[in-house]
């Protein structure tokens, strides 16, 4: 298939774009390099060591023979999107290419504005380029489970069926984002929705879960196709800050109770879902919803699972309780249904005491990297930014 990946030079998108690319597909990157760009913003940089796209592919054509096309532009320019479309003339197109963190877009007003906008913006050109451009264009669009929020009932895969007042209908399930980049999420997914009802579009939407992982079989063929490990409180994952932390004997931070569920799954699960959802397309005029994650934890699951691990490989690892700087519920019922990418022929990878361990590796191989001023929360859902500095200012050292 040619499957352009919109976001190809980041942490999913990479790990996309090179799986895509092995397995025969003839793929197009597209990306401005924001991600890096905010690295610069926020003083942080990925444990790994990334090297600039051009290395990356000539690395990757170097070791397989296969070249991917690439498009440097902004998908909020409606012209270059537009222009990308016309040029490659996808079947599908991933769509990563968005503002992905919560605490960014919780900083201040500033990140919130520009979350909404960059996002939202980015996937309505999208949706009127493939109109105008490629109607038979396939969008698989990476939502996220936080759409859902945590509700006191089963989540069901995009759409629940009710009764009410003595009437049936199925209807898209009750969205309760807990921060402005999920709400751009809800929003995208509203607007995807809309397009295929009145235009005929077809469009998956992958509510994807937490994602761990920096190693597939694509990456490590060589140092230099080495994936993002985040771990500042940021962009960074509960996981990775956990492993960083075993790497340098620092404690493991857990927010609040540490009761916080989430659902998670292996990046190499993430690309199988990706090809996947591509072969076996939505219908014209179709939006489906898939849950796109393997298991369940808690933070404290997660915590206890590092620190059991990590002693067995000698690491003294402690586990410490701060203030939640996140509006969400501590301890929560949760049970979010997801059998519709196994359905597809999924076989999840999943997290296993010899995985954590490979994760704490990788922490430890580059823990010269590791600068533990990013795991400490900077960001509050309930402060200004001029409210946070004026705590810090007054806070003893």
């Amino acid at each position: 298939m040619r499957i352009a990946i919109l976001g190809g030079d980041g942490y999913c998108g990479w790990a996309t774009a090179l799986y895509l690319s092995s397995k025969g597909h003839s793929v197009a990157i597209v990306d401005n390099f924001s991600r890096r760009l905010w690295d610069f913003e926020l003083g942080v940089e990925t444990l790994t060591p990334i090297r600039s796209l051009p290395e990356r592919l000539a690395a990757w054509q170097q070791l397989t023979g296969r070249t991917m096309e690439t498009y440097v532009g902004d998908v909020a320019d409606y012209d270059f999107l537009a222009g990308m479309i016309a040029s490659f003339e996808p079947e599908a197109v991933v769509h990563f290419a968005e503002q992905r963190s919560a605490p960014y877009s919780m900083i201040d007003r500033k990140h919130a504005v520009f979350t909404q906008v960059n996002n939202v913006s980015g996937t309505l050109n999208l949706l009127f380029a493939i109109r105008e451009l490629a109607p038979e264009c396939h969008i698989v669009k990476l939502g996220t489970m936080g759409e859902y929020g945590t509700p006191n009932i089963d989540i069901e895969e995009g759409y629940i069926t009710i009764e009410h007042n003595g009437r049936r209908d199925t209807l898209p399930f009750p969205m309760q984002p807990g921060s402005f980049y999920h709400l751009s999420k809800v929003h995208d997914s509203h607007n995807i929705r809309f397009a295929c009802k009145i235009w005929g579009i077809r469009a998956t939407d992958l509510n994807q879960g937490v994602v761990y992982g920096t190693l597939t079989n694509e990456v490590q063929l060589d140092e230099a196709l080495i994936n993002r490990f985040d771990y500042d409180e940021v962009f960074g994952t509960v996981l990775n800050r956990f492993c960083a932390q075993a790497a340098i004997g620092s404690p493991l931070t857990v927010y609040g109770k540490g009761g916080q569920t989430r659902g998670f799954l292996d990046i190499r699960d993430t690309v199988r879902c990706i090809e996947l959802v591509c072969l076996n397309p939505a219908s014209r005029g179709e939006f489906r919803v898939f849950n796109q994650f393997t298991e369940q934890f808690s933070v404290m699951d997660l915590a206890q699972l590092i620190q059991m691990v990590g002693r067995e490989m000698g690491l003294p690892v402690e586990i410490e309780h701060l203030p939640p700087p996140r509006v969400e519920a501590e301890s929560h019922y949760y049970n979010a249904k997801h059998s519709k990418l196994t359905d597809l022929g999924l076989q999840p990878h999943l997290l296993s005491d010899s995985l954590v361990s490979s994760l704490i590796e990788v922490a430890l191989r580059y823990r010269h990297r590791i600068n533990p001023a990013f795991f400490t929360p900077q960001v509050n859902w309930r402060l200004t930014r001029n409210e946070r500095s004026t705590a810090l200012a007054v806070t003893p050292q």
